[in-house]
């Protein structure tokens, strides 16, 4: 029999890292994705694959397909600023560049990763696809404006998630799709942005990955689509 395996896009990056550590802790057999192999990852446990890069990524669900039967993904990846990119304070901010990589890389990227990935999930038992977004992609919980490259790409990233989710449950009624809000985490994404952030709203990536590990093992079925935060709580689209 095939061992059931879970696949974490983004594992070089804090979370996407610690979230990959947790599950072995937990039992799993976890294959890391990501660009570079994580610090101290087996090497045979390691898919070297960009999430925007489709010939990648389809080589990965070759390898996975004569691994094991894949009923975990989780994309951990995602991107806030970077040479010549920063969050907008106002319009006149706004750039091309800015909008267009932060799409590619927020929205584009983890639903490439579906599009691959997500046929490798068992039809008929549970299996789980989540994706990290952010709670300023929701539009309805927007209060303090700017951000406009992040918040669209994110915001993006929901309703790509939420159609899979529809698509998704024409052939596997127990598989759940679902955008996950890991909160303000000691990671490099969030270093610069971290100043005024109450020191129990500051998690560290363990903190995160067990919290947000902690809300995937509740959700069912009735979840599917969903957007939800580090402590299970549904946030507004």
């Amino acid at each position: 029999m095939m061992p059931d395996l879970a696949v974490v896009a983004g594992a070089s990056g804090g979370i996407g890292r610690a979230i990959a550590a947790r599950l072995q802790d937990d039992g799993y057999r976890v294959v890391a994705l990501s660009r570079r192999r994580p610090d101290g990852w087996p090497a045979g446990e390691w898919i070297e694959a960009d999430v925007l890069d489709e010939t990648a990524l389809a080589a990965a669900a070759a390898r996975l397909r004569e691994t094991g039967v894949v009923t975990r993904i989780i994309v951990a990846s995602g991107l806030l600023h970077g040479s010549g990119i920063a969050p907008e304070k106002s319009m006149r901010a706004m750039s091309l560049e800015s909008l267009t990589t932060l799409f590619a890389v927020n929205a584009a990227g983890p639903a490439l990763v579906a599009k691959h990935l997500l046929p490798l999930t068992p039809r008929d038992r549970p299996g789980l696809f989540a994706a990290l977004s952010a709670r300023v992609g929701s539009i309805g919980d927007n209060r303090l404006g700017g951000w406009y490259a992040y918040r669209a790409s994110k915001a993006a990233l929901n309703m790509l998630i939420r159609t899979l989710a529809i698509e998704h449950r024409r052939t596997r009624p127990s598989g759940v799709c679902v955008a996950l809000h890991p909160g303000t985490v000691e990671t490099a994404l969030s270093e610069p942005f971290r100043s005024g952030v109450p020191a129990e709203k500051l998690f560290s990536p363990a903190q995160a990955a067990e919290a947000l590990l902690a809300v995937m093992d509740r959700l069912g079925p009735e979840a599917n689509g969903g957007f939800y935060a580090w402590d299970g709580a549904p946030i507004p689209w």
